[in-house]
């Protein structure tokens, strides 16, 4: 295992949980709120949902990424969509994701919690109505985000210890054409 996305809805700890878990791995973490562009902040500031189409070049350079980090990185991004989640994997095909489930009243009480945060705690429910669960996707891990970060590190470290990695398959490709 060398690259990992956590994700889930705003209020899960995805940045938390990367943060322990990187150390504990030895990985950097790629934080996918800092690629954000200014237009899309100040949408989210003032209450607005993202479009596909406001994600889309997010993604592109969150995919990017990989190629800096050529002996593993750790991604905190949402990923609430199948297809957003295949753009990530395009540059890398051996992702692996962990889901941080949360319910929808938690998630709120944690965002409305972040003083210095650009998104709107008016968003939380749109997040929950945009995620497609990954659950039944290839190499993903669904925690839940109530769970105190020691738990989920080791419960992480555990399931990660067990995954088989192919030989054949390129850790990261080139850059997306």
């Amino acid at each position: 295992m060398n690259y990992l996305v956590i994700m889930g809805v705003a209020g899960c700890g995805k940045s938390s949980f990367a943060a322990a878990l990187g150390q504990k791995l030895g990985l950097p973490v790629i934080e996918g709120d800092h690629f954000h562009s200014a237009s899309s902040r100040e949408k989210m500031r003032s209450g607005q949902s993202l479009t596909d189409l406001d994600r889309a070049a997010w993604l592109l350079t969150l995919s990017e990424q990989w190629d800096l980090y050529p002996d593993g990185a750790i991604l905190a991004c949402s990923a609430l969509r199948a297809n957003y989640r295949d753009v990530l994997r395009a540059q890398c095909p051996s992702l692996f994701f962990i889901h941080l489930t949360i319910g929808l009243e938690d998630a709120q009480t944690r965002v409305m919690q972040r003083a210095e945060h650009f998104f709107n705690p008016s968003l939380v429910q749109s997040q929950f109505a945009t995620l497609e669960s990954p659950a039944s996707e290839a190499r993903v891990l669904t925690l839940n985000a109530m769970t105190t970060l020691a738990q989920l590190t080791d419960l992480a470290q555990r399931w990660l210890a067990q995954q088989p990695i192919s030989l054949n398959e390129p850790q990261v490709r080139t850059k997306i054409s």
